[in-house]
C-alpha cells in the first residue's frame, strides 16, 4: 500500500506552477527494532539529558543548541535563531537551474524521494516539466528546507513521476584524491584480465532486489516468533573468518576461482 505523502507544496519553473506531493522513496519500517529493558523488572528504560557537571536532569525548556567557540564555552542559539536563516518558503520548489544528468556523480545522492502531482488540474504542468527535462537529458537543481535544514535537491525525471534527491554539502565529499593518489599506477597483464572478465560473466545475473535482501532479519524473526511459542533458540555461532593467505600466483589463484564459480 502506497504511503501517505510527509510533504505537499509547489513545483515551479518560472510562470509554471503546479501542486505536487512528496513521500520518501525507502523505508526502514519493515526492520526489527528492539526497545531496551531493564532485565530485572522487565520495564522500558527511558533516557533522559543530564547535566555533564552538576549531574542533574535537564528540563526540555531548558534544552538549547550550542556551538563551541572555545573548551567549555560556547555560543547559544534558540530556535527562533536558526529558524531564521531559513528559506522565507519551505513548500515551494523553485527551479532554479539545469545540469547534464552524467554531471552529477552518484557519492553527492542522499535520500531519494517520491515527487508526483497533488491534483488533476496541475497533472499537465507537471508532465511538462518531467518531459521536458527527460528529453534534454537534464535534471533540475534547486533548494528546499527538508528535515529543519536548508538543502540542495536535486530533480530527476523518472517513468510517470519524478525522483527528488537532496545532495549532499560540499563540506560533506571527502576528495578522492587524498586517498586514490597513492594507489600504484601496475598495469594488470591481458591475460589476468580475461581470466577476471570470464570470472565476472560467469557470476553475473540480472539484477533483483531479492539479491540484496537481509538475512538477519529473518532470522531474528524466527528466533523472536520461537520465544512468543515459549521455545529455546540454540543460538548459531558465526562462521570463523581465516585471514586471507598471500596469493603468490595470480593466474592460479583466478583459475581456482574460475572453476569453483563454475561448479556452483
Amino acid at each position: 500500500m502506497a504511503s501517505r505523502s510527509f510533504w505537499k507544496g509547489y513545483l515551479k519553473l518560472s510562470l509554471v506552477t503546479c501542486p505536487v506531493a512528496m513521500v520518501p522513496a525507502t523505508t526502514e519500517t519493515q526492520r526489527v527494532r528492539f526497545h531496551t529493558l531493564n532485565r530485572k523488572t522487565g520495564n522500558r528504560v527511558s533516557s533522559r539529558y543530564v547535566d555533564a557537571v552538576t549531574n542533574k536532569p535537564v528540563d526540555e525548556d531548558d534544552e538549547v543548541k550550542g556551538y563551541p567557540r572555545g573548551e567549555d564555552d560556547y555560543v547559544m542559539l534558540e530556535d527562533e535563531d536558526i529558524d531564521a536563516v531559513a528559506l522565507e518558503s519551505t513548500r515551494t520548489i523553485d527551479i532554479d537551474v539545469f545540469v547534464p544528468r552524467e554531471n552529477i556523480d552518484w557519492i553527492w545522492y542522499d535520500t531519494p524521494h517520491y515527487l508526483t502531482p497533488n491534483d488533476k488540474v496541475g497533472e499537465e504542468a507537471f508532465a511538462v516539466i518531467r518531459e521536458a527535462m527527460a528529453k534534454s537529458k537534464v535534471v533540475g537543481i534547486s533548494r528546499l528546507v527538508m528535515y529543519r535544514r536548508e538543502r540542495a535537491v536535486m530533480l530527476e525525471p523518472r517513468g510517470k513521476g519524478i525522483i527528488l534527491w537532496t545532495l549532499r554539502y560540499g563540506d560533506e565529499v571527502r576528495d578522492p584524491q587524498d586517498y586514490f593518489k597513492s594507489v600504484g599506477k601496475t598495469k594488470s597483464s591481458g591475460e589476468h584480465l580475461k581470466l577476471m572478465e570470464k570470472f565476472m560473466t560467469v557470476h553475473s545475473r540480472s539484477w533483483d532486489p531479492s539479491i540484496v535482501e537481509d538475512p538477519v532479519q529473518d532470522r531474528l524473526l524466527d528466533i523472536i516468533a520461537a520465544k512468543k511459542k515459549g521455545k529455546k533458540n540454540k543460538a548459531a555461532r558465526p562462521p570463523k573468518e581465516s585471514a586471507p593467505s598471500n596469493v603468490v600466483n595470480i593466474m592460479d589463484a583466478l583459475r581456482k576461482s574460475l572453476a569453483e564459480g563454475k561448479r556452483k
